[in-house]
């Protein structure tokens, strides 16, 4: 199996050679670019499976990088590493199209988790596949529908997106403020309790699988749940 391939960006030489060695020692095939320019110039020519894109960086930094190779049609999983906790930081790399974002100075094995959950969610759930079965149920993304036989619900836009987002991480926690960050953009009290409301909504359409079921975990979020899987 040929390895995954990772392009680091880094502006620290001495961060970049920890991370590069830490992710080569677990078996990953790392390149590690200084800039945002210089990381140009190599996706330009090479292939790679997941970005990790530090956050501040010259000559181009990692928000305007992320966002560029995302107005190309470039898809490839980014997570975003800087040293800045600001929520509106977080926010803004996931509306440029980050897909997550840790904080330095972090666990290595916490970012390899974080970058073998993403591959693994990219790779079963690419970004083409727009119709997923849950129980008894087909979910149409793009046609906003959830299919029960010959009964159809017609969904809005946000509960698709809502729905797709659970059902890609089937049987796992999913963190409330992931939900309300990837979806509505906004992780504030009123957008939480917007979100409540399509949960029970979501809930209603799932009633006829006793199979199905969205649980709430308490102190994380909320949890799909396929007792046939």
């Amino acid at each position: 199996m040929d390895k995954v391939k990772i392009l680091l960006v880094e502006d620290d030489p001495n961060l970049g050679f920890v991370v590069k060695d830490n992710l080569s020692d677990k078996g990953y095939e790392v390149t590690h670019c200084i800039n945002g320019l210089e990381a140009e110039r190599v996706i330009y020519k090479e292939k790679f499976d997941i970005y990790l894109l530090d956050v501040m960086m010259p000559k181009k930094d990692g928000f305007t990088l992320a966002q560029e190779l995302r107005e190309k049609k470039d898809d490839t999983p980014i997570i975003f590493l800087t040293a800045r906790e600001m929520q509106e930081d977080k926010l803004k790399g996931f509306s440029v199209g980050g897909d997550d974002y840790i904080t330095k100075p972090f666990n290595f094995d916490e970012l390899t988790m974080r970058i073998e959950a993403i591959l693994k969610r990219t790779k079963s759930a690419t970004p083409e596949q727009k119709e997923f079965n849950i129980g008894k149920y087909i979910l149409k993304v793009d046609e906003l529908k959830l299919i029960n036989g010959d009964e159809v619900s017609s969904l809005t836009k946000k509960e698709a997106a809502l729905l797709e987002f659970l059902v890609k991480h089937i049987n796992q926690p999913v963190k409330r403020e992931d939900m309300l960050v990837k979806i509505w953009k906004d992780d504030s009290y009123f957008a939480g309790r917007s979100m409540d409301v399509y949960i029970t909504k979501l809930r209603k359409y799932l009633k006829d699988d006793s199979n199905i079921e969205i649980q709430n975990v308490h102190g994380v979020g909320f949890k799909l749940i396929d007792n046939k899987l």
